[in-house]
């Protein structure tokens, strides 16, 4: 397979943006946010500031710290306007979350030439048009092009051929791994796991038995074996999220909080996706194996935890509990709609909040490869 994927990435993009927007901070060190840095830009950076450290901290570490609220707006239009260039090469786009898409550029060469001339272009392309930096990976695998995008950055492009796969992943530190976070990257150095090649080499058994299935994927995946398509957007027909427990769940609040932590995850996928759903349906496998889901249609199409958990906890009283083990749980939302909200007379304060929250909170997620660097106080001792 040649190297056809690529991963476009905007640097620093919070960051990046007020810096256009306010010429006054360009070259400074800036931080979107206050209590929590959500962005800090590469003069932040520099001195050690990153997303989701507290806002004290981050002033401790650079005293001449910009702090700046935010322009939601803006890079909404602008994370959109940096797709639309990568869209007049290819439609073969799956964007990932609001500054970050993949993109199949496979038959694309007749027109436009070779994929690593093409990300030239696109990069080209999104600092005149924008005036925005950007870094992009090119690579044969989405993960593999994915990776090359963080090692590009800031600002600069990485071309992985087929025939480098080996050489370029082997002596990354375990953290370039997607999806591997200040949680996991720690247990996996335990095991003597400290870069990717270390990974490759492990034994998949030990991994599964520290870190379920997907420690064996990883270690595909360290070693370039990644055989998952570009998938090109499109409105969704349902999103969820579920797990299976290692020891049964006894209790409806047990059972509850699980069903919080799943419509956190599902609304950040639909933030990201800019998506809103109306109907929820909640899945419950019981010990013996056996399976009930119940499912609830909402007054209009919602995105944030709190509206889908609500849902989600009013299927689950009119599922059977009593006296039943649950090996399984899982909370998913069908009846998608793609664009903004219909406007409304009155919106009040708290949705208001609700939905920045929801931002926030993916956007944290996303800056971490980490699904749970921000969660509910309530799940951080969830109930067995």
């Amino acid at each position: 397979m040649d190297a056809s994927i690529l991963h476009a990435d905007l640097d620093a993009f919070y960051a990046s943006v007020e810096q256009l927007l306010q010429p006054h901070l360009r070259g400074r060190p800036v931080a979107v946010g206050g209590g929590v840095v959500l962005a800090a830009s590469y003069e932040a950076r520099a001195f050690g500031v990153r997303s989701g450290m507290p806002g004290r901290r981050a002033r401790e570490l650079c005293p001449d710290l910009v702090f700046v609220g935010g322009h939601f707006d803006e890079y909404r239009r602008l994370g959109d306007a940096a797709i639309a260039v990568l869209a007049d090469y290819t439609p073969a786009i799956e964007r990932i979350s609001i500054d970050e898409a993949f993109a199949d550029v496979s038959g694309s060469g007749p027109l436009f030439g070779p994929p690593a001339a093409i990300a030239g272009r696109v990069r080209a392309r999104v600092r005149a048009e924008l005036g925005l930096p950007i870094s992009i990976g090119v690579a044969r695998t989405k993960h593999l092009a994915k990776i090359a995008s963080q090692v590009a950055k800031p600002d600069g492009l990485v071309v992985v051929r087929p025939d480098e796969v080996g050489a370029f992943l082997r002596p990354l530190p375990i953290e370039r791994m997607w999806g591997v976070g200040p949680k996991t990257a720690p247990r996996m150095r335990e095991l003597g796991v400290n870069t990717l090649g270390d990974l490759a080499d492990a034994n998949e058994g030990t991994l599964e038995r520290v870190l379920g299935s997907w420690g064996p994927h990883a270690a595909r995946l360290a070693r370039g074996q990644d055989d998952r398509d570009v998938i090109p957007d499109g409105t969704a027909r349902s999103i969820g999220a579920e797990e299976t427990y290692e020891e049964d769940l006894l209790t409806p609040e047990a059972i509850g909080a699980t069903l919080l932590d799943h419509s956190i995850r599902v609304a950040r996928r639909l933030v990201r996706a800019d998506l809103r759903a109306r109907t929820v349906t909640v899945k419950i496998k019981y010990a013996d194996f056996s399976i009930r889901s119940r499912s609830v249609t909402l007054p209009e199409a919602e995105q944030d935890t709190d509206a889908l958990h609500r849902a989600a906890l009013a299927c689950l009283a009119r599922v059977p509990l009593q006296g039943r083990r649950v090996r399984l749980t899982g909370v998913s939302v069908s009846g998608i709609e793609s664009g903004p909200p219909e406007p409304r007379l009155f919106t009040d304060a708290a949705t208001e909040r609700r939905r920045a929250l929801e931002q926030v909170s993916a956007r944290i997620a996303d800056r971490f490869h980490d699904e749970g660097a921000v969660t509910r106080a309530s799940l951080v001792r969830r109930p067995r």
